[in-house]
C-alpha cells in the first residue's frame, strides 16, 4: 500500500473516549432565545398555518376547473336587457377563446406528429390533416372575417347571413 493514503476513503473509527460538556451555572442566552422565539413567534404561527391547511384541505377549490353555467344565446334575450347581453358577450367570448385552443392543440398534435413520423408523414400522418381541416374550417365559418373586434353580435349576423345563402342555395336547387 502507498504511504499516502486517501483519508476519505479510509476514513478512522471515532474514539471511545466521551467528549466532555462544559456544564455551567450560567445558562446560555443562545438556548435561551431560540426557546422563548420558538413559543411566542413560531408555535402560534405553526399553529394557525396548520389549522389553516386542515380547513383548505376539507374544501378543495381547483380554479383551474371553474365551470361557468352557459347563458342564454344573444338570439334569446329580450330586448333592452342590457345584462342579458353582456352575458351573452362574456359567453361568447369564452366559446371564441375554447375555440383557438382546440385549434392551437390539433396544430400542435399535427406538428408532433410530423416530428414523429419524419418522411412517412403524409401518409401515417393523414388523421391529424383531416382534422385540422375539420376544426379551421369550423373555427373560420363561426369566426372568419370577424376581424380584431369582432363581438357576439357581429357573428350572429354572420351566421344569420349564412344561413340565408343556403336556404337560397337549396331552393335554387331543388328548382
Amino acid at each position: 500500500m502507498p504511504e499516502d493514503r486517501d483519508w476519505e476513503a479510509y476514513k478512522v473509527p471515532p474514539t471511545r473516549t466521551p467528549v466532555s460538556e462544559r456544564i455551567t451555572s450560567v445558562p446560555n442566552p443562545v438556548t435561551i432565545f431560540q426557546t422563548v422565539f420558538n413559543y411566542v413567534v413560531d408555535a402560534p404561527v405553526t399553529f394557525v398555518r396548520e389549522w389553516i391547511e386542515r380547513q383548505q384541505a376539507k374544501n378543495k377549490f381547483y380554479y383551474y376547473h371553474q365551470k361557468f353555467r352557459r347563458v342564454p344565446d344573444l338570439s334569446e334575450c329580450l330586448e333592452g336587457d342590457y345584462l342579458c347581453f353582456f352575458e351573452a358577450e362574456a359567453q361568447w367570448r369564452r366559446d371564441r377563446m375554447v375555440d383557438q385552443q382546440i385549434v392551437e392543440i390539433i396544430q400542435e398534435r399535427l406538428g408532433a406528429c410530423k416530428q414523429r413520423e419524419g418522411p412517412n408523414e403524409f401518409q401515417n400522418c393523414a388523421k391529424e390533416v383531416e382534422q385540422l381541416m375539420q376544426v379551421t374550417k369550423a373555427y373560420q365559418d363561426r369566426y372568419g372575417d370577424l376581424g380584431v373586434h369582432g363581438n357576439a353580435r357581429t357573428c350572429l349576423m354572420k351566421q344569420k347571413h349564412r344561413m340565408i345563402e343556403e336556404r337560397k342555395a337549396q331552393a335554387n336547387a331543388s328548382q
